[in-house]
This record gives C-alpha cells, sequence and structure tokens, in this order.
C-alpha cells in the first residue's frame, strides 16, 4: 500500500512493508519514462526464475532440471579459451599490450565472419559490424529507427523485439482482450499456416522483425518464404530485421542468410551471436551487417547512421573476446564448435522423442535446439506449472512469447546429456494430459 505525504516539496511516499510497518522513501520530481509503463508483464525470463524460487521453497529437496531459458550449457572448446587466455596474457606485456580498438571491431574478426557466414553473398568487411551480442544490437538499431517507425513482429517471437518497440515508443497501450499491444502488427506464425504468416492480409510496416531459425518455435524459414518476405519488403519499401542467431543448427537446405535472397541486399539488415554457436552466452559476442545498398527513404545509407550509432553508444566488444571469435572460425575451432551443435542437436532429438511418445504434437528440434510441445484445451502457464510440479522440469510457457504461443510450451535442448535423459524418464513417467 502507498500513501502520499500532502503539500510536501519533495513527493515522500509510506511504503507498507509485509510486517505491517511503514518506510519513508524520499522521491525526486523526475518523472518515470511513460513507455516503460506499458510494460506489460516482467521480462519472461526472469518471471520464470521467480516461479522456480517458489518452486524451491515449496520442495526444497527437488533435483531442478532447467529446460527452459536457452543458456548452453557445454565448456567451450579449449582451441578457443586458449587464444582468449593467450591475448589477455598478453596484455600484460608492452609488446601485448592494447587499449580502445575500433567500435565496429577487429578488421580481421570482421573479416573473417563476412567469409564464413556469407561468402559469395556479396556481404563486405566493411558492413560487418561486431558487438558485444544479437539482444544489444536488436537495442542499438532500435535507437537507430526511432519512436516513430511502425513495427511487425512474428507471433509467437523473442520477447526483446516487442519490449524494445515498446520502451523506445512504437507501441501503443496493452490491449486486455487481445493480449496484444497497439500499433504492432502481429504475424501469426502457428502450424496452421507453416509458421509463416500470410502476407496477404498483413499491413504494410516500416520495420519487420524476423528469426530464421525462430525462437520459440524451431521452424526454419524455406528459400520460398524468405523470398516471398522479401518481395513483400521491397514492394512496400520495408526493412526487414532478420536475426540468424540460430542458422548453424539449420539441418536441411533452409537458408542459412536472408541475403541468399536475391534483392535482400536492399531492404534487409541481419543480427547474429557466437552464443549459440560457441557457447558465448556468458563471453558475449555477436554481430549485425548492415549493407551499403540499404537507404532511407531521403536516400541517406541506413549503413552510416548505424556507424555513428555504433560509434557513440559503444566502445567495441572486448578484445579479448575477439580473439575467442576469431579462433572460433579458424578451421580446427570451427570444427569443434560444431560438434557441441551437434550434440546440442542429439539432446533435441531425444526431447522430440520423449513428447512425441506421449502422443503430443510436437515441432521444432530438427533445424535449431528448441523443441515446441503442443498441449491442446491447456493454457501455456498452466502447463508449465504441472510440469514442474511432477517433474521439478523448468521449461518456458509458450504465451510469453505472444498470443501465438497460448497453448504451447518451448522446451530448450541445450543441457548436459545426463539431464536430457532424466529429464525424458521423468517425463514419460507421469500423466501430463
Amino acid at each position: 500500500m502507498i500513501r502520499q505525504a500532502p503539500k510536501a516539496e519533495n513527493l515522500i511516499l509510506f511504503l507498507k512493508t509485509p510486517n505491517e510497518g511503514l518506510a519513508t522513501v524520499r522521491c525526486t520530481k523526475v518523472v518515470r519514462n511513460v513507455n516503460l509503463e506499458k510494460l506489460r508483464h516482467n521480462y519472461l525470463f526472469p518471471e520464470i526464475e521467480a516461479r522456480e524460487l517458489e518452486h524451491l521453497n515449496k520442495y526444497p529437496d527437488a533435483n531442478i532440471i532447467r529446460l527452459g531459458i536457452g543458456d548452453t550449457t557445454e565448456p567451450i572448446p579449449d582451441i578457443i579459451t586458449s587464444n582468449m587466455a593467450e591475448y589477455a596474457r598478453g596484455l600484460s606485456t608492452r609488446k601485448g599490450y592494447k587499449g580502445y580498438g575500433a567500435e565496429q571491431g577487429n578488421k580481421d574478426l570482421r573479416k573473417a565472419i563476412a567469409e564464413s557466414f556469407y561468402k559469395d553473398l556479396g556481404v563486405k568487411d566493411a558492413e560487418v559490424f561486431v558487438s558485444d551480442g544479437a539482444q544489444c544490437d536488436i537495442s542499438r538499431l532500435q535507437l537507430l529507427l526511432g519512436s516513430s517507425v511502425s513495427v511487425a513482429v512474428q507471433d509467437p517471437n523473442f520477447p526483446a523485439y516487442m519490449d524494445t518497440s515498446v520502451i523506445i515508443g512504437q507501441a501503443g497501450d496493452f490491449l486486455d482482450d487481445t493480449l496484444k499491444y497497439k500499433n504492432i502488427e502481429y504475424m501469426t506464425c502457428g502450424p496452421q499456416n507453416n509458421f509463416f504468416p500470410d502476407l496477404s492480409t498483413t499491413s504494410r510496416t516500416d520495420i519487420i522483425f524476423f528469426c530464421s531459425p525462430n525462437n520459440p518455435t524451431g521452424h526454419a524459414a524455406s528459400r520460398e518464404q524468405l523470398t516471398q518476405l522479401v518481395d513483400f519488403a521491397r514492394k512496400n519499401g520495408s526493412i526487414i530485421v532478420y536475426d540468424s542467431a540460430y542458422s548453424v543448427y539449420i539441418t536441411d537446405d533452409s537458408p542459412r542468410s536472408i541475403y541468399e535472397i536475391p534483392g535482400s541486399r536492399e531492404c534487409a539488415i541481419e543480427i547474429s551471436s557466437f552464443s549459440k554457436i560457441a557457447g558465448f552466452t556468458g563471453v558475449r559476442l555477436g554481430w549485425t551487417v548492415v549493407p551499403d545498398e540499404l537507404y532511407y527513404a531521403n536516400k541517406v545509407p541506413v549503413i552510416n547512421d548505424f556507424d555513428r550509432i555504433v560509434c557513440t553508444c559503444f566502445n567495441g566488444a572486448s578484445r579479448i573476446v575477439q580473439a575467442g571469435g576469431l579462433a572460433c572460425l579458424s578451421p580446427d575451432g570451427f570444427k569443434a564448435v560444431m560438434a557441441v551443435v551437434d550434440y546440442y542437436m542429439e539432446n533435441a532429438k531425444i526431447l522430440v522423442d520423449t513428447f512425441t511418445s506421449l502422443g503430443l504434437v510436437v515441432y521444432g528440434g530438427v533445424n535449431a535446439p528448441y523443441v515446441w510441445v503442443h498441449f491442446p484445451g491447456s493454457r501455456s502457464w498452466d502447463m508449465f506449472s504441472e510440469i514442474l510440479k511432477k517433474t521439478h522440469i523448468i521449461t518456458v510457457p509458450g504465451s510469453g512469447f505472444g498470443p501465438g504461443g497460448e497453448g504451447f510450451i518451448r522446451v530448450t535442448a541445450f543441457g548436459r546429456r545426463e539431464h536430457i535423459l532424466e529429464a525424458s524418464a521423468r517425463l514419460t513417467s507421469v500423466h501430463l494430459l
């Protein structure tokens, strides 16, 4: 409970504490960012952590298996960490010490990214901006785009696209009846349309956020689907922000980059990350590609403004981490990280087979380390709670990714094999339906 003291020079609030006492808080006169007030819920993953803590308080001896947050679990290959350690040791020598680096990233790493992921796709070294991760780049791109642009997102979608759109001021109020924000175009991507939006009914927006392979559904868009998307964007004069963070998990002939599609250099920015490629979730390294053929309506190159944003807001990724990135992209380094990727995909197959054996319809797990499980007639948070209660396994409720995720849960394949096998045993030993 909050009570306000009248006629105070500065606002004074009396907060009622759990023990019924009153705590006095003296406030400033600064008004809170109104856009932050629009955020409907806590960010998804801290909410899951809070519910896990509540569960542990109730079941203190429970052996929790965490298949929720998509955090990598396997050690980074030694060939990569050794390179970072060597570089770090060099910083303690006169010859090896270096201070600030280029905000856009190490030239050798930018070249290696262009050659490793965009060979024969026309991506130039200078179009690659090295960063501290894709999620940070989403926020920098939002700062680049500003509050006046209109935005479309896949539904369901990775929460960072939506939350940053709200924070920057692109969204209207949250509507309780639809569970959607006003002024945001939600592109339904579910089993009913092969996880690709019906563009014939999609309104024109300035920006289209699109993730493939998709988090959370695990679907990798086909070449035909991405061709439709690029054609749609070019026709409408829109910019696609394409998230390819899981591209190395693709096992079929689905495109690994938007730049495989003709015309995409005129309408698309691509963001990606070493987090799920090399286990850099806690090391932090990513990149964004901004083609020099991408222009605003006033004929100003977008790359010029993004360079200014990067130079203003960022001092560059750690030199040590960038040394690790270079090691990842060496022939032996890439072979080592792909062996870990294969390990996670073997986990995914175990999970797909497990849920399928329970009579459930399962998507994903083929081109991405996420398994998207459908529980018809059930609410996502209810299934999250039931699975947690009966098996002590943490998952992610699909509705946390948008209204299109209701009735689903996401299960991550990032985990140690013994934990995946134990989770499989627990799940097959209980009744979930």
